[in-house]
């Protein structure tokens, strides 16, 4: 199994059970080794009092392209700390994509950045992630 090819099926067993980044709205994207992109179309139900997406959401979003990227090896990780700065807002209408990248991965422990941007490019956020490696596979290679 190419290394494309396991992130794609460690995607795929994560995706069928992740009923929280379905509920929100969430697709999933393109995968592969340490990366990964998911996007959101934002609707009036991801929009605070403000009018503007939910930093909840958009932190969501992130977060959910954090985990596909760094479950990508077909190991169990989880996070452990994770940071974001908002740029600018995101609005009702807009097609928000976040595109995660694997940093670092030592022994355990991983650090990610994922961008978030809307549908003309605009940075809407910046996350960082920090990764631990737990016990067991995402699905079974035997």
């Amino acid at each position: 199994m190419t290394p494309k090819e396991r992130a794609q099926k460690a995607a795929a067993e994560m995706w069928g059970r992740d009923n929280a980044s379905k509920w929100a709205g969430m697709e999933l994207g393109e995968v592969d080794e340490g990366t990964a992109i998911l996007t959101l179309a934002v609707q009036d139900h991801h929009c605070n009092g403000h009018g503007i997406c939910h930093g909840g959401v958009t932190f969501m979003l992130a977060d959910s392209a954090f985990a596909f990227a760094c479950n990508s090896r077909n190991q169990s990780t989880v996070a452990q700390h994770n940071v974001i700065s908002y740029v600018a807002p995101a609005r009702s209408g807009d097609l928000l994509t976040a595109c995660a990248t694997e940093l670092s991965l030592t022994g355990r422990s991983g650090i990610y950045d994922v961008t978030v941007t809307n549908q003309t490019g605009q940075k809407i956020a910046e996350f960082r992630g920090f990764s631990r490696a737990v016990k067991g596979p995402v699905f079974d290679e035997t």
